[in-house]
């Protein structure tokens, strides 16, 4: 009995010290006026990006949800709609695993849409494989993508008082590398993969502030904890076996990993911490290689050449 007692105290405290550490929750207190504004979020009909356009919609943002895949995304706007009595929404197909998408998502927007005060990066995907232009999907998804979306939306964005661009990154950055020769092959070690996008949406904020300086926009990269989405729906079975009931345990729900973005895109007086990563809705410290001048650069150069911005 004493062991069992013993063994029940353990995996107790271990589950409140992790809910207070890796899975530790936060919420967002920033209020900034929303309506008359319009914000874009990349993947916006579930998950993450879908809490957001959720929160923001009932603070009466125009809400554009970019995504591929139009039943779910008109599924996403009727219950918000019902939720929060907003109408001011609108979705545009785009697909992040499509230079050409892309473009064309872009070339709408700013041919019908006369302001862009805030671009969130939410989208990302877990998997193997390639995008049509034959970079690694997680690459080519989570920052690549990303990456052409705000180049051809940053004029818009600085047309506006106080844009801002808000990147979801991770804390897997941290186990990440940039190795400039293989970044556009295909690797079944998804998992380092994705950790090596995430390192790059950090130092993609990084870098991206530096050439914002001395304009009215402002970028940050996000953590939004540890959360349960459908980022892994592309993971094996057995794979799924050994998250699952973790996930059910511990992760947090969307709207709690929505916190962070939010707070990134509402907290009045943050805009000195421009190209800064968050968790836990506050600015957090990252380690050498999340900001690497030298890196960060070259990484800008090599995506604006994958992205054929060089020849624009």
């Amino acid at each position: 009995m004493f062991h069992l007692l013993l063994l029940a105290g353990v995996l107790l405290g271990g589950y409140i010290l992790l809910t207070h550490t890796l899975f530790k929750r936060s919420r967002c207190s920033g209020n900034a006026a929303m309506a008359g504004k319009t914000v874009i979020i990349t993947g916006g009909n579930t998950g993450i990006g879908k809490a957001t356009a959720l929160h923001l919609a009932r603070k009466g943002a125009r809400v554009i949800l970019a995504c591929r895949n139009r039943d779910k995304a008109e599924s996403t706007m009727a219950e918000i709609q019902q939720e929060t009595g907003s109408t001011d929404m609108l979705y545009l197909q785009l697909d992040l695993a499509s230079l050409k998408s892309i473009r064309r998502f872009a070339e709408t927007f700013l041919k019908t849409e006369s302001r862009l005060d805030l671009l969130i990066n939410n989208a990302g995907v877990v998997a193997d494989g390639r995008t049509e232009d034959g970079f690694g999907i997680e690459f080519g998804v989570n920052h690549l993508g990303h990456f052409l979306l705000t180049r051809l939306l940053l004029d818009r964005l600085k047309e506006v008082g106080g844009g801002r661009v808000v990147t979801l990154a991770s804390m897997a950055y941290r186990w990440g590398h940039i190795d400039f020769n293989v970044s556009t092959q295909y690797s079944w070690q998804f998992f380092q993969a994705y950790c090596s996008s995430k390192l790059c949406n950090v130092l993609f904020t990084y870098e991206l502030a530096k050439r914002l300086r001395g304009t009215n926009v402002t970028c940050y990269s996000v953590h939004p904890g540890v959360v349960r989405t459908e980022l892994s729906r592309h993971v094996s079975l057995w794979q799924k076996v050994f998250i699952e009931p973790v996930a059910r345990l511990l992760f947090l729900d969307p709207e709690a990993g929505a916190q962070t973005s939010l707070h990134c895109a509402l907290q009045e007086g943050i805009e000195p911490l421009s190209g800064r990563y968050f968790s836990c809705c506050a600015v957090q410290d990252v380690c050498a290689r999340g900001r690497d001048d030298a890196v960060a650069r070259r990484l800008w150069e090599v995506s604006e050449e994958l992205c054929g911005l060089s020849e624009d």
